[in-house]
């Protein structure tokens, strides 16, 4: 899957910005990014569903906006909000979506692989919200995707039926399914994805595998006070470090080697380091910082006079 210069407006609006990237078979791929970053307006014109104003797609080799059948019988899609025949059972609701397609998946196995097995004489109109939702995914499953497209497959979920989400996604890519999910979940985005890209305001601010992204965030190393200063501390910690609510806070790039320099000075001139705790960044630093960063650009972009030359 491929994505162009991607660019889209409605009216005033650019919901998309030159996007660019590709998705690998057989990868989880999120895309990251608070509401109205474009994240849903990008899933549309993947599926299908949506055309960009410049910029090219191919998903599968083919075009979505032309390839029609050919494409949708390989696609499953598990929309933000979806629509059901709330009379049906859960078994004949999936039953007669499998219709639509050439072959479909058995049944009574999507419904298990769900975690509805008790639910699958039940009206759907009985079901909760989450079970609502898994139902969505055995209905985007049904017809044996080859690439699976999830618009915030969690909302709505509580930890244990989330748990049971990512286990099953986990499993389709296992099985050599290509799933591309939309997320503002940071427990979600790092503990489920292959890779992901971090869209804000339209615009594509980074992409990589988590562990990548990580690596160019900073640690946090603090301990408290008592009677230490930072600018008692050696060169160049003394000029990471800031007292916050009566604790030494370091700001590092290398954790090891700022713990290895930092207890051999206390060590040295017989400093105690009470409390000493060390915070690795995580999906939500990440992205954090760089929506952090990309706020100026906006702000830069909103206030710059008509017709005057911007970044963007």
């Amino acid at each position: 899957m491929t994505v162009s210069g991607v660019s889209k407006s409605f009216g005033p609006v650019r919901a998309l910005r030159e996007v660019g990237f590709a998705v690998r078979r057989g990868e989880i791929f999120g895309l990251l990014g608070p509401n109205g970053a474009g994240k849903t307006t990008l899933l549309e014109i993947l599926e299908g569903h949506g055309v960009p104003d410049q910029g090219s797609v191919r998903v599968l080799g083919m075009d979505p906006r032309k390839a029609g059948a050919r494409l949708r019988d390989r696609l499953g899609i598990v929309p933000q909000q979806a629509s059901f025949e709330l009379y049906l059972t859960v078994r004949e609701h999936i039953l007669a979506f499998g219709g639509y397609y050439r072959s479909s998946l058995p049944v009574d196995e999507l419904i298990d692989l769900v975690g509805l097995g008790e639910k699958r004489r039940s009206l759907v109109g009985r079901l909760s919200g989450g079970q609502q939702r898994r139902l969505d995914l055995a209905l985007a499953l049904v017809g044996d995707p080859d690439i699976i497209f999830l618009d915030e497959p969690t909302t709505g979920f509580d930890v244990q039926a989330r748990d049971r989400a990512w286990s099953v996604v986990e499993a389709l890519r296992d099985a050599g399914k290509t799933i591309v999910l939309t997320t503002h979940n940071m427990d979600e985005a790092q503990q489920l994805v292959d890779r992901v890209a971090v869209l804000y305001d339209g615009s594509l601010a980074a992409i990589g595998t988590p562990a990548e992204l990580l690596a160019d965030q900073a640690s946090r190393i603090g301990f408290r006070a008592d009677d230490t200063a930072p600018g008692d501390l050696p060169a160049p910690l003394a000029d990471a470090a800031r007292l916050e609510d009566g604790r030494i806070a370091l700001v590092v790039e290398d954790a090891a080697e700022a713990l290895h320099e930092l207890t051999g000075w206390a060590r040295a001139n017989g400093r105690a380091l009470p409390d000493l705790q060390v915070s690795r960044p995580d999906v939500e630093d990440l992205y954090l910082s760089i929506v952090g960063a990309q706020q100026p650009r906006r702000e830069t972009a909103l206030t710059t006079p008509s017709g005057a030359q911007t970044t963007e």
